[in-house]
């Protein structure tokens, strides 16, 4: 019974994936990416904020009365006292948008990778040959095929 599982293991790993496993480690890895912009997306926007807000208080007197929403609730304070707080924010917002930004090329190359590796084109369906081109044709959006060549 010992053999069986040792053999059963050694058999696993030298098994090829299928096309269907292929396929979802692609759309994982899609998956992840897009994830990655929409969070780079999102951080871009609050920098962009926060350029705005520091730019418009900047010129103003720093006993001058601020509001700030802070997680919900709005804090009064001094221009002078929210002034550093924000500046500081936008630094980080910085670094973790060039932070973003590496892994979403990092990830790009491991998609081109994984790609290359299983022979995964990606068609647009519009390029497919059409059995019937006398219909009428919709104006439908095109839509992409994942062509997966087993290795």
């Amino acid at each position: 019974m010992a053999t069986d599982t040792k053999k059963s293991a050694k058999g696993s790993k030298s098994k090829t994936p299928t096309p269907a496993e292929i396929y979802n480690g692609f759309q994982t890895l899609r998956n992840e990416q897009r994830n990655l912009i929409n969070k780079l997306s999102e951080v871009d926007i609050d920098l962009n904020e926060h350029k705005i807000v520091i730019d418009t208080l900047k010129d103003l007197d720093g006993s001058r009365k601020c509001f700030r929403l802070i997680g919900g609730v709005l804090c009064e304070k001094t221009v002078g006292d929210i002034l550093p707080g924000l500046i500081n924010t936008k630094e980080q917002l910085t670094v973790l948008s060039e932070t973003l930004n590496e892994q979403v090329n990092k990830k790009g190359v491991e998609i081109n990778d994984y790609k290359e590796k299983y022979d995964i084109r990606i068609r647009v369906q519009d390029e497919l040959p059409i059995a019937a081109e006398g219909e009428d044709q919709k104006s439908e959006p095109s839509r992409n095929v994942i062509a997966v060549n087993p290795v």
